[in-house]
């Protein structure tokens, strides 16, 4: 068997210790979950965590750098097969979207039956770090890099599908991510609620026929 390379052997922990954040913190929460738990699903120590991440914290922004690469990634792809309007609405529809790339692996894109658990992620870690300017500078960071992948995405591919935006792109990518993050929290509260319905109401009402 061919032996790892140092830097192997670094990049594999840092891989491992990032599907093992991202199986504890959805399982156990933000708040609750502790490096040692997160260290032993990987199968290595504490000093790990701190080696490669720095901490709980750092861990945590690491796995949504990642998945929100590998989202805006499928997002770009989904905008650049679409054919039509409709193919548009499809691709922002919150619901629709993680149905359609349910991807098990860690890191990656959100699946269905994660996204509620993944919201209250998101607000904890958000509530966790409002008073740490560090890594709450980083969280916004992270925002607007995904902000400006998708408003370049919406302006490129609007003109091509016929599509006008009832308000100005920059507003609308806001406007996206707020209902898309609200639906996921209510419905995570309350399985009742379609959040589908809802999306398929309003997106329509956001990206008009040119």
């Amino acid at each position: 068997m061919t032996r790892l390379s140092r830097a192997q052997t670094q990049e594999r922990t840092h891989a491992r210790l990032l599907a093992a954040g991202r199986a504890v913190f959805l399982r156990r929460g933000f708040l609750v979950a502790t490096v040692d738990e997160i260290a032993a699903e990987a199968g290595y120590t504490r000093g790990a965590v701190y080696k490669h991440f720095g901490g709980k914290e750092g861990l945590w922004q690491a796995i949504l750098e990642a998945t929100a690469d590998a989202h805006l990634a499928a997002l770009t792809a989904a905008f650049e097969a679409a054919t039509t309007r409709a193919d548009l609405l499809d691709a922002l529809d919150p619901a629709r979207f993680a149905r359609r790339d349910n991807t098990p692996a860690a890191p990656g894109p959100v699946d269905g039956a994660e996204a509620g658990r993944w919201a209250l992620l998101g607000a904890e870690y958000l509530a966790a770090v409002a008073g740490q300017p560090e890594h709450a500078a980083r969280l916004v960071a992270l925002q607007h890099r995904l902000d400006a992948g998708l408003a370049a995405l919406l302006a490129r591919h609007c003109p091509r599908l016929g599509v006008r935006p009832a308000v100005p792109i920059p507003a609308l990518v806001v406007a996206l991510g707020a209902v898309g993050g609200g639906l996921a929290l209510l419905a995570a509260a309350d399985p009742s609620l379609d959040a589908g319905a809802v999306a398929d109401a309003l997106l329509p009402v956001l990206l008009l026929e040119a």
